[in-house]
């Protein structure tokens, strides 16, 4: 894969489907894959991804639509800047630089036993996703669903990956629990985890006062399916307890929506995103933070450790999500974007994962460094459930066969 790309628009179908197939026919050391026949009934058929060597038991459809590959983009662009800040996540950009040499950390580094290990951001994403698309099989099949309350059963279900057994007893049904490279703990935030353990009902808000970034960086799911900013909010919410911790969240999903559906620059619709939801009561601080960075672009100053550690160390909704649009706007590319995001003496992998979410969204996954993708634990789940997000729906609305219904949910269980 050609790292130096820019714009999945200067390649033809054909150019852009030899790339892909290229990454997909590759495991993550490098090898050809080995695609086998399914199990049997019941058998989850998604592979136990990341291992080298591991038998294969799915391949990934060559044949994508632009908009299934932007989304692929986001999410395993959003990944791999989590991936990539993961190692330096809790050191200060001395101890960065000291350890990684002056330009700080670049390629994928040892931590949690591996290169390219996700953390707890990540794991989150993905069953936030899960819920998205459990909720969108129920609202289809049955005509009312409330959607946070299908997330935040999702979300009862990483908590048990987590080695917690929930007060609420989550259903452990669908294919992505069944992945065991999931179950293991990765520095999960005390906000998400006491919030969740706390929850008495699906769908409670968090009765908390914490505007930690641990509901933003999980969001990305919600700019594909249903209302981006109130589901985003919404699920936000379920575990962060402060406005600016959840609207923030609703903020950042927007922006993503709009770059998916409009095809507009990235400022542009920060600022659309902003018009449309700035003025809700709790939005000051969020609002305040992002204008702020948006003149900073404007009048061309580039993030750099030193400016980023002004903005705060991103532990928070607004600061983590200033940090990764500045960053992402400033980008000369994808890689530069992400670099510069996961480079400071803060919380690394959130914010080197919104900066992944929103460049992967514009520039596609050609972008991603090939090194980066290589290493990436979880590719192959990332990827099925991206494609999940876009193909499900299109499934629906083509009335596909029952038969085809029964699978999807099989996997996707509408609760």
């Amino acid at each position: 894969m050609n790292a130096t790309l820019t714009s999945p628009h200067t390649l033809s179908t054909a150019q852009r489907q030899e790339l892909l197939l290229r990454y997909l026919q590759r495991d993550v050391c490098g090898h050809q894959r080995i695609a086998l026949e399914g199990g049997g009934e019941g058998e989850c058929t998604v592979p136990h991804a990341s291992v080298c060597g591991r038998d294969r038991r799915w391949s990934m459809p060559v044949s994508m639509s632009p908009q299934a590959e932007r989304v692929l983009g986001c999410l395993l662009a959003g990944a791999a800047g989590d991936a990539l800040g993961a190692r330096v996540e809790f050191l200060s950009w001395d101890e960065i630089r000291r350890g990684f040499g002056n330009w700080g950390i670049r390629s994928m580094a040892p931590v949690y036993g591996r290169r390219g290990a996700i953390t707890d951001d990540t794991q989150m994403m993905l069953f936030t996703a899960e819920g998205l698309l459990r909720a969108f099989v129920r609202q289809a099949d049955t005509g009312s669903c409330h959607v946070p309350a299908v997330i935040h059963h999702a979300l009862q279900r990483w908590l048990v990956t987590q080695g917690v057994e929930p007060a609420l007893s989550p259903c452990r049904d669908g294919w992505l629990i069944r992945q065991k490279e999931l179950w293991s703990r990765r520095a999960p935030g005390n906000t998400c985890l006491s919030a969740l353990i706390d929850s008495a009902e699906f769908g409670e808000h968090a009765v908390n006062d914490s505007k930690g970034c641990g509901g933003v960086m999980r969001v990305a799911p919600c700019a594909f399916l249903f209302n981006a900013f109130e589901v985003a909010s919404e699920s936000a919410r379920l575990t962060h307890g402060h406005p600016t911790g959840y609207l923030a969240a609703g903020l950042f999903a927007d922006i993503l929506n709009r770059l998916w559906r409009q095809n507009i620059p990235l400022d542009d619709a920060t600022v659309i995103a902003l018009q449309a939801h700035g003025g809700k009561p709790g939005m000051e601080e969020t609002r305040r933070l992002i204008e702020y960075v948006l003149r900073l672009h404007q009048q061309g100053v580039r993030p750099n450790p030193e400016r980023i550690a002004d903005l705060g160390g991103g532990w928070v909704a607004e600061e983590a999500l200033a940090i990764g649009l500045w960053c992402a706007l400033a980008a000369e590319s994808l890689e530069d974007g992400v670099i510069t995001a996961v480079n400071h003496g803060g919380d690394s992998d959130s914010t080197g994962m919104i900066a992944g979410n929103l460049l992967g969204l514009i520039y596609g996954p050609y972008a991603i460094p090939e090194r980066w993708l290589e290493e990436l634990e979880l590719r192959d789940v990332i990827t099925q459930v991206a494609v999940d997000l876009v193909t499900i729906p299109l499934q629906y609305q083509a009335s596909i066969a029952a038969t085809e219904h029964q699978e999807i949910r099989q996997r996707y269980p509408g609760w």
